[in-house]
């Protein structure tokens, strides 16, 4: 992976060391997950400064493709995925969201529980605060890698199947469609906000505790405007954009 840099070259000299290590991220050389040399190795491959590999693995962080991990050095990072959010009637699943970017969809789930509503849900559903739902919690892969910490919550009434249903490795929204005829077609309300990971979203998404996420509370209604499901979502930021 020693490359010669271009004196000639009007870029600057980070901007090449920059290009080259994505150049290797990109083709596989420094597969998901790995750690990559240090600084003071990568400075000798390219025969530059500290300074400058310090740069160029900053702005490959602060672009998602590498991470810093205290004590431990930096590693690959997963490449993001896109998903679009446009409009209040415009739904992607994740695994539609999967698909537009060539990734294979996965899903792990953690735990199936009746929960009572609080004051948001139960103005949701338009049920009274203590009402019982069905809260789905899972975890959502792309190519293995864990990208959402999904906590989907569900009337009782109707929905009692998701209980005992297989949801492993498939998309909620199709297991629902096929038992009900209905599908999420519009979201409202939708907020996307940044949390830190705490200690269970932290063991589910692998990350470590602390960890900025991206937090969305996301109603979802079906095609005759009732109200299909509401969802928590937890999102990797280094692994996971949003085309607004």
């Amino acid at each position: 992976m020693r490359s010669q840099l271009d004196g000639s070259s009007s870029a600057p000299l980070y901007q090449q060391v920059l290009d080259l290590i994505k150049s290797d991220i990109e083709r596989g050389a420094y597969p998901i997950d790995s750690q990559i040399p240090t600084e003071l190795e990568l400075a000798k491959m390219y025969g530059v400064g500290r300074v400058t590999v310090r740069r160029a693995i900053e702005e490959l962080a602060g672009e998602g493709y590498l991470t810093k991990r205290q004590g431990r050095g930096t590693f690959v990072t997963a490449t993001k995925m896109i998903r679009k959010v446009h409009q209040k009637d415009d739904v992607q699943s994740f695994t539609q969201a999967c698909a537009a970017n060539g990734m294979h969809a996965g899903a792990r789930v953690v735990s199936r529980k009746t929960v009572k509503a609080d004051v948001e849900l139960a103005a949701f559903f338009g049920v009274d605060e203590g009402a019982d739902l069905l809260l789905v919690s899972r975890v959502r892969t792309a190519d293995g890698v864990p990208v959402l910490f999904e906590n989907n919550y569900y009337p009782v009434d109707g929905f009692e199947f998701l209980k005992d249903v297989c949801l492993s490795n498939c998309s909620i929204f199709e297991v629902v469609g096929e038992r009900t005829g209905k599908y999420p077609v519009a979201s409202d309300p939708c907020r996307l906000e940044i949390a830190r990971a705490g200690i269970n979203e932290a063991r589910e998404l692998k990350v470590p505790v602390g960890e900025p996420l991206f937090f969305m509370n996301v109603g979802f209604l079906d095609a005759e405007g009732a109200h299909f499901c509401y969802g928590r979502q937890f999102y990797v930021g280094s692994r996971y954009s949003f085309d607004i």
